[in-house]
This record gives C-alpha cells, structure tokens and sequence, in this order.
C-alpha cells in the first residue's frame, strides 16, 4: 500500500518563493509542507557551498521556515498528480501521495541552452550550472573559464568564480551594447541593485566584460580547449578550460501543465491573488514567469497570505509586486536574445543531445510533435527540458502536451495504492 499524507498547504519547490510562501502559510496556523529534490532548501539561487553555513538573507527565511514549524520533505520528487487534491511523488525510491487543501507550485526554473558547434563537449556546461558544481565541491583553482550568453546572472556566476580561484578573463554578453547601457543608467531608480552591480564589476575588474559578443563554436579533441567568438563582425579564439554559457532561464512548466493549470507565454497564467485557473493551486516566482528573486519573494508571500486566508496581508503587497516585475520586465526587453543566435547551429550540430538527433533532422518538419514521433527529439532521459526549449527559439515550436510522470520513475510507484 502507498504511503500517504496529508497537509492543510503543500508547496512544491523549496527555492525562494516556495520558503516565502510555506512560511506566510504556516504563520497564518495552516500545516503547511514544502517538498523539493534537493536535500537542502534553498533551491537554486540559495544553495549553500558544500560543509558551510546558510548567510544573509538565506539565513533569516530558513530560520523562519524552522520558527514557523514548516515541514521538510527533502530529497522528494513530486512526479504527477495521483487523484483529485494529491500529488504522486518518490523518495528514497518509495512512493508516496501528498494530500493537500491548497497548493502552491513553487517550480522555479532552469537554464537556457542554445546548440553551437561543440557545446556537447565536455567542459561546456550551464552558467548557474558551474557555479552549482563549484558550491558541489568542483575546484576551478587556477582554472581558465570564459562566461557567455546573456543577463546578469553572468556577473554574479563571474564573480563567485573568480573568488573560487578561477581566472575568468572574459565576460561575453550576447545583448547589444546600446541595450546594456541604457538599463545600467536606468538603475539609478534602484539604488541598491546598483550597488550589487558595482560592487560585481569591481569583484570582476580583471575581466573584460563585452557586449555585442557571443560563443560560435566550442572546440577541443575529447574536451574542451577554446572557444570561438564573434562581435558580429570579427570572430576569434579563446582558450579555456571550462566555458560557463547561459542564455536566460526557462520557467519548469511541467507539473503545472500536468495539473491542467492554464499556461501560456512561457508561464502559468494567474489572478491577482496568484491563483491558477485550477481552483485552489496557486503559481509563484517563476513559475508564473521568470522575474528574479524580488518577484519570488514577494509573490511567494502574496500566496501564502491567501491559503491562510489573510488577503488583506496580501493586498499590501501588492505595490512591490508591481515594482518587482517591472524591473523584471525592463531586464527582460534588455536582455531579450539577438535573431543571430538562431543561425549557430550547423547542419551537423547535435540538439537532442539525449537521442544524438542533429539539427538537420529536425529542420524540414513543422513542429513539435512531428518531429518527436520521427526522429525521438525530446524523448529520452531530459524528456525534452533542454532541447523543447532550444527548438522553440531555433524553429518557434511548441510543445502541445506534457505527459505524467513529468520525471523518471520507480515502476512500482506508478501501480495504483490498494487498501
């Protein structure tokens, strides 16, 4: 028999809007759970270094998950939906249902990779990914690492690179140069975001940091050994050890896709209160579109005031809401992706790196689907998380449906409970 049980709120995802929101439920005297995959709450941008201490403001809303009697389901991967107000999920390769009255999908999201000759080589890995494996134990001391692709996160991953001892000779921005600086003076309306960003550029003034630039092509025989750039109009080499490359983040739509909550624009739709259109599940920080950790924050409170049925809390918020996502929303039009990085790809270049099927397979077909069910893109262990979403910039496909479980497995999890 499957294990059950059962909490007034479940959030799932224990990143910052999933800490925001379990915590405001759970003061508000609802039982409140918070389940995640990882074995240490944080998420993404809060994962802490292996063998150190939560800081800052990680330290304050983990102490206050603990002061508010949140419950901790770590290392547990919420699969699908197991019947109405319950989720199907694995731990310790057991199965389990998590009843719940309200949800909150705290989902978050993950890197944005573009195929380029090369990038399936051995030493080309995410941004943020570098920075987990580094926090994992990873040494980059003495290392060479280029950092390309697009946003600020590169400078934040540059600077925790190089305080790791990696010599970080080059910061590659894709956006144009105009763009870049038309938002850094438009920061003097937050100040404090400012001063992160200078205080990132000093960290970083050994590096070259260059707009208008982007990677064409990774090379190295087993591994990789320089990196091939352009400015658009001159292209040249750059040796390194490791190339550190993101092209923005993606929201992990699946579980809400699953759960049959409207989605659309690369994001769950939601009301004022964060409501899906699922009476009684709720979309917070990414998940309801990409807008950094102000947006996860907030919106994780916002929703927490809701399900502990305290919508007056709620409505104050939402002024700092509207500030969040419209800083969220000038970095989006400033680092939105240049048409040229739809041409990186050579007819040869892998793009489902799962099932090896090249670019110039996919590209006589029309969409999605077809190209799924005659070539295998998006079929294998990824299930379509990297390329799906590499396919939707290189040849504006969508993908029409998301089928349970959204991840790998045990077989035996998946047989019905009996009494």
């Amino acid at each position: 028999m499957r294990a059950s049980r059962s909490f007034d709120v479940l959030v799932v995802g224990a990143g910052p809007a999933g800490l925001a929101a379990a915590c405001r439920a759970a003061e508000g005297g609802r039982s409140v759970a918070v389940v995640d995959d990882n074995p240490n709450l944080g998420g993404q941008i809060w994962r802490r270094e292996r063998g150190h201490r939560a800081r800052g403001e990680t330290r304050v809303w983990l102490r206050r998950v603990r002061r508010a009697r949140v419950e901790r389901l770590a290392g547990t991967q919420v699969v699908g939906a197991a019947g109405p107000g319950a989720l199907l999920a694995e731990t310790a390769g057991t199965a389990v249902e998590l009843r719940y009255h309200r949800l909150i999908l705290a989902t978050g999201a993950r890197e944005l990779f573009l195929p380029f000759p090369g990038w399936c080589l051995p030493g080309v890995v995410g941004a943020g990914g570098l920075q987990a494996l580094v926090k994992s134990g990873l040494s980059v001391r003495g290392k060479r690492v280029l950092v390309a692709g697009s946003g600020p996160l590169l400078l934040a991953v540059a600077a925790y690179l190089v305080k790791h001892g990696a010599d970080v000779p080059l910061i590659a921005e894709q956006a144009p140069r105009r763009r870049v600086l038309r938002f850094g003076l438009g920061l003097w309306r937050e100040p404090g975001k400012l001063l992160q960003g200078l205080a990132l550029r000093f960290r970083l003034r050994g590096a070259r940091y260059l707009a208008d630039c982007w990677p064409t092509a990774a090379e190295g025989d087993g591994a990789l050994s320089a990196v091939s750039l352009t400015d658009g109009g001159r292209t040249w080499k750059e040796r390194c050890d490791y190339l550190a490359c993101g092209f923005g983040l993606v929201p992990n739509l699946e579980l809400p896709a699953v759960l049959s909550c409207d989605v659309g624009q690369g994001r769950v739709r939601v009301d004022e209160w964060q409501q899906t259109s699922v009476p009684g599940t709720y979309a917070v920080g990414e998940a309801a579109g990409v807008g950094g950790l102000d947006v996860a924050l907030v919106e994780g409170q916002i929703a927490g005031h809701v399900v502990a049925g305290s919508r007056d809390s709620a409505r104050v918020l939402f002024p700092a809401r509207r500030d969040a996502r419209g800083f969220a929303s000038r970095l989006e039009q400033a680092f939105q992706l240049r048409e040229e990085l739809r041409g990186l790809a050579r007819p040869d270049t892998i793009v489902c790196r799962c099932e090896d099927v090249r670019f110039d397979k996919l590209a006589p077909f029309g969409g999605w689907t077809e190209a799924k069910l005659l070539t295998r893109c998006g079929m294998g262990p990824c299930q379509g998380r990297i390329c799906g979403a590499a396919t939707e910039v290189l040849f504006g496909w969508r993908r029409e449906s998301v089928r349970p479980p959204v991840f790998p497995m045990a077989l035996g999890g998946l047989a019905p409970s009996r009494a």
